[in-house]
């Protein structure tokens, strides 16, 4: 949770011509209803039922796309690594708190308390290093990133 995946995601297709997907927006289009408004109703389970759903026809359904996930995706989806190359922004927790609004805070429901949150970062940072790809240092510019990005998907 903001790390700029979709910041990141959605800069980096545009430079390079990839279609740009956010997960968590295709399930609120199809839901009809925001993130926050499914945990509310219907628990993290549902919405992690949702993800799985998703992954397995985004694994059908689409190529060349960049594909910007939830932050517990990797951890809860099996299938994700069957999309393509999985990457790790990796950001200290201090600054993912510092970029996000109050108003964005609201909207996280697993960022209600920031403890919690940083104990799910805490939990979920050695998930990432296992299952990703690539980790990149993201504690920098969009620009900087995208390029960095640029670099080494060239060179996988």
């Amino acid at each position: 949770m903001g790390s700029g995946k979709s910041s990141i995601a959605r800069a980096y297709s545009k430079k390079n011509e990839y279609y740009f997907l956010d997960t968590d927006d295709m399930i609120e289009s199809l839901e009809n209803r925001s993130i926050d408004k499914i945990f509310e109703a219907e628990g993290e389970a549902y919405f992690r039922s949702l993800e799985k759903e998703l992954v397995s026809w985004l694994k059908d359904n689409v190529s060349h796309a960049i594909i910007s996930t939830g932050g517990g995706m990797l951890q809860h989806c099996e299938q994700l690594k069957e999309l393509g190359t999985v990457i790790y922004l990796e950001v200290p927790f201090s600054t993912i708190v510092s970029r996000m609004s109050p108003s964005e805070l609201q909207k996280r429901p697993l960022f209600q308390d920031k403890e919690e949150a940083k104990s799910m970062y805490e939990q979920r940072d050695s998930i990432y290093r296992k299952n990703s790809d690539l980790i990149l240092d993201a504690d920098c510019s969009i620009n900087e990133l995208v390029s960095r990005l640029s670099s080494a998907i060239a060179s996988l």
